[in-house]
C-alpha cells in the first residue's frame, strides 16, 4: 500500500505544476491596422471624394499573394543575428496581405489613375489586370528600420497576342524606427505601416506608365 501511495502522490506532482501555467494573467493583445493613407486620400469605408478627371482605363486587382512567413497576423522583426522574433501580445488586424491588398485598392482609387479599380468576380470590361505579392513587412533590429516590400506584374488581354505583360515593378521602402531597447510594438506597428505607404507611393508612380 505504501509504494502504491508514492506512485499517486508522483503522478500528481505535473498537474500541480501545471496549475501555475492556468493562474497566469490573461495579457490583451493589442491590435493594430496595416491601413496607409495616401495624402489627400479617403478613408477606408467612407465615400470617395472625386476631384479631377480620371484615367480611361479600369484595372483588375487580383487578390494579394504573402510571401513565406507572412500569412499570421502577429507582428514580426529580425535580429541583429538574423533570428525571426515574433510579438506575441501584438498583431495585425486583419493578414498583412489582405491589408496590404485593400490598402493598394483604395491607394489607386484615390490616385484617379484608373476609370475604376475592379475585384475578382466582376462583370466589367478589364483593360489591365495587376497581380501583386507582399514580399517582406518587418522590423529589422540590426538596422533599426521598418522594411516593406510588395511587386506587381500588370498584364493585358489581346486577341492577337493573349496575356502579355505590360509592367512589371518591385519596390523596397525602409522608414526608421527609435532606437528604443526593447523597441515596444507602438513603434514597431508604425514603422512597417509608414514603410508600406512608401511603397505603395512608388507603385503608384510606376503604374502611371501603363495607366
Amino acid at each position: 500500500m505504501m509504494r502504491r501511495r508514492s506512485v499517486l502522490g508522483m503522478a500528481a506532482v505535473p498537474v500541480l505544476a501545471g496549475c501555475s501555467v492556468l493562474n497566469q494573467d490573461y495579457v490583451e493583445p493589442r491590435r493594430y491596422p496595416l491601413m496607409p493613407r495616401r495624402p489627400g486620400g479617403s478613408v477606408i469605408g467612407a465615400p470617395v471624394a472625386r476631384s479631377g478627371p480620371r484615367g480611361k482605363k479600369t484595372l483588375l486587382m487580383r487578390l494579394t499573394r504573402a510571401a513565406a512567413g507572412l500569412d499570421g497576423r502577429l507582428l514580426r522583426s529580425i535580429r541583429p543575428d538574423g533570428t525571426e522574433a515574433v510579438e506575441y501580445y501584438a498583431e495585425w488586424t486583419a493578414p498583412p496581405a489582405e491589408a496590404a491588398e485593400e490598402s493598394l485598392r483604395r491607394w489607386l482609387v484615390d490616385s484617379g489613375m484608373f476609370a475604376a479599380v475592379l475585384a475578382p468576380g466582376t462583370r466589367s470590361a478589364v483593360d489591365l489586370t495587376m497581380e501583386s505579392e507582399l514580399v517582406a513587412l518587418h522590423v529589422d533590429l540590426g538596422r533599426g528600420v521598418a522594411v516593406c516590400s510588395m511587386t506587381v506584374v500588370v498584364m493585358r488581354e489581346t486577341s492577337q497576342f493573349g496575356t502579355r505583360v505590360v509592367g512589371q515593378y518591385a519596390e523596397t521602402a525602409t522608414v526608421p524606427v527609435p532606437p528604443d531597447r526593447p523597441l515596444g510594438p507602438d513603434a514597431q506597428a508604425a514603422g512597417m505601416v509608414a514603410a508600406l505607404a512608401a511603397v505603395l507611393g512608388r507603385l503608384e508612380a510606376d503604374l502611371r506608365a501603363v495607366a
